[in-house]
């Protein structure tokens, strides 16, 4: 059995490269990727960690870690984006977390060298990438998951406060 006390208090990270994109602050930038498919840019490896990307170009999608280099308040208690309701931090994607890492899936467009063209970006310009996994409809995709409060939110709801002002079409969902 593991006691909190026996766990280690400080975790290091070393960014692998940074995340390009045309958002320079949160205003404006696109809340998830969903709502942004057309949203273009660039993850640049830095040149250590280039051999890592043999073999990704097989994949269409692929999942970026980052670090939400600016934000600076965690809240345990959050409304998102989609409610006026408040829920637990946990049971959202807001960036004010004990630890500041999100998650996004974004299209691979293509790789030059060591750098990766994606669309879908909902990510701020120069945001740290701390790692990089393919996405897999064999292992990621599971048609009975349920959304919690997200149940009850309609594509129109999604649409209009998703954006933050983004312009382009909206295709979500899991297809296998």
């Amino acid at each position: 059995m593991i006691f909190y006390t026996d766990v280690m208090t400080e975790i290091r990270y070393t960014p692998i490269g940074l995340i390009h994109s045309p958002y320079k602050e949160p205003p404006g930038t696109p809340i998830q990727a969903a709502v942004s498919p057309d949203s273009e840019g660039t993850v640049e490896l830095f040149p250590e960690y280039a051999e890592g990307l043999r073999d990704i170009e097989g994949f269409s999608h692929i999942y970026l870690i980052y670090h939400f280099h600016k934000s600076h308040q965690v809240k345990l208690l959050v409304k998102p984006f989609l409610q006026d309701i408040e829920h637990g931090i946990f049971a959202t994607r807001s960036p004010g977390r004990p630890n500041p890492i999100g998650i996004s899936i974004v299209r691979l467009i293509n790789r030059n060298e060591s750098i990766l063209h994606i669309q879908g970006v909902d990510i701020l310009d120069e945001t740290p990438v701390l790692d990089i996994k393919p996405y897999s409809s064999i292992f990621d995709c599971f048609p009975d998951a349920r959304n919690g409060w997200q149940e009850g939110i309609d594509k129109e709801t999604l649409e209009k406060r998703g954006r933050r002002g983004y312009q382009g079409t909206t295709e979500t969902g899991c297809k296998s």
